[in-house]
């Protein structure tokens, strides 16, 4: 029962402190510390993100119009400028890296679903590049007058929650990522072109997972056994299976090796697809490739709602931690969706949550979809009204 809670201590109900505590510990986070502790730290980041704060500024005026309320939002006594400003320079970024993997394996869990019913969970993995002043950040040099960072990410596409980031600065080429992440026997990986790496993709089949990547059209390839022709509308031109014959790639990737030529009708482009899964069906896998737009929205996401994009800190280690506290924010809301059986997405959700978390609403009540036919009995009228789309 609610009992007059605001809604982010509400939210902030949905993660284990003691969890953070024991992490924290583990890194000495909260040693010598009195009064702002790591937890304190982690509830001002997810209140600045959530709230749509632009700095750090920013931040701490919105903390000092609720400052009557610090205590029951979990921000602790002295949430001021200066000690939220050291405390993201100095407390160590595992912290909170190793907590946000705690509440993405909880919001994995919780979101389990199996769609594309193909034995494992299916990824995309993609980056995207977070401009950087060079003249502030300079540990992140990008080229020659700019800076960046590029945060790498593998994404399950059946429980839409992000599970593996790899940070590097912003020069280092996607196919470098594709090393570190940590694949798992029997599931699918979704890259686009940029990760036309044969090497990297043997080492994918070497461990018993599957990818699907989008080729390019100079990829030299060898047919040896066509697969039947698809109707038209089904946009599978080609379906072939073979082996690479270009002179690098045929000593990178020695196995046999699918291609799928596939046209887009809504776009009206053609797709060229290689895989190492030989069974599938070629429309399933030009779908799993159509879904990794999922992955596109998080970025979207990530740098637009959580202000990614302006940083609270100058050193890396205050990037990270904010980069994680973002993360946090999302998987928490994705838990609080499931487990309140909340219909809206974790994007509306989050909307509603930015401009509310002061509020003492219930959040089944706080997120639940308006009924617009009782909105017309209760007008007496059958004409739209304002609340229809």
């Amino acid at each position: 029962m609610n009992k007059g809670k605001f809604v982010f201590s509400q939210l902030l109900s949905f993660l284990d402190p003691y969890v953070f505590l024991r992490i924290a510990k583990k890194y000495d986070g909260d040693k010598y510390v009195k009064h702002f502790t790591c937890w304190n730290q982690l509830a001002v980041l997810m209140f600045g993100q959530l709230s749509n704060r632009e700095s750090l500024r920013d931040v701490v005026l919105a903390i000092q119009a609720h400052l009557t309320k610090a205590y029951y939002l979990g921000f602790g006594k002295a949430a001021t400028k200066s000690n939220l400003s050291k405390a993201n320079a100095r407390r160590d970024y595992r912290i909170f890296e190793e907590f946000a993997y705690r509440v993405v394996a909880e919001a994995r869990a919780c979101k389990a679903t199996d769609i594309f019913r193909l034995g494992g969970n299916v990824y995309a993995f993609d980056s995207t590049t977070i401009d950087l002043c060079l003249s502030v950040f300079e540990w992140a040099l990008f080229r020659r007058r700019k800076g960046g960072i590029k945060l790498h990410t593998l994404y399950d596409l059946e429980t839409q929650i992000p599970t593996f980031f790899h940070i590097t600065p912003a020069r280092v080429h996607d196919m470098n990522a594709m090393d570190a992440i940590p694949y798992e026997k029997n599931s699918f990986y979704i890259f686009d072109r940029g990760y036309n790496d044969f090497q990297s993709l043997h080492n994918i089949t070497n461990v018993g997972a599957y990818f699907v990547v989008r080729g390019k059209k100079n990829n030299d390839f060898k047919p040896k056994v066509w697969r039947r022709r698809f109707p038209k509308e089904s946009g599978i031109l080609s379906d072939a299976v073979g082996y690479m014959s270009g002179y690098m790639t045929k000593g990178k990737y020695p196995e046999a090796i699918r291609r799928i030529i596939y046209f887009d009708k809504e776009s009206k482009r053609k797709f060229i697809f290689f895989t190492s899964a030989l069974d599938i069906s070629p429309i399933v896998t030009a779908e799993l490739y159509r879904n990794r737009w999922q992955i596109e929205l998080f970025f979207k996401w990530l740098k637009s709602h959580l202000k990614i994009k302006k940083f609270w800190g100058e050193t890396e280690n205050a990037v990270r931690i904010q980069i994680y506290a973002g993360i946090t924010a999302y998987c928490m809301m994705a838990i609080v969706q499931k487990k309140l059986g909340i219909t809206r997405s974790v994007y509306e959700m989050l909307q509603i949550a930015s401009i509310s978390l002061t509020d003492t609403t219930d959040l089944k009540t706080l997120f639940a979809k308006p009924n617009f036919n009782n909105v017309n009995e209760l007008t007496g009228s059958n004409e739209p009204t304002l609340f229809d789309c």
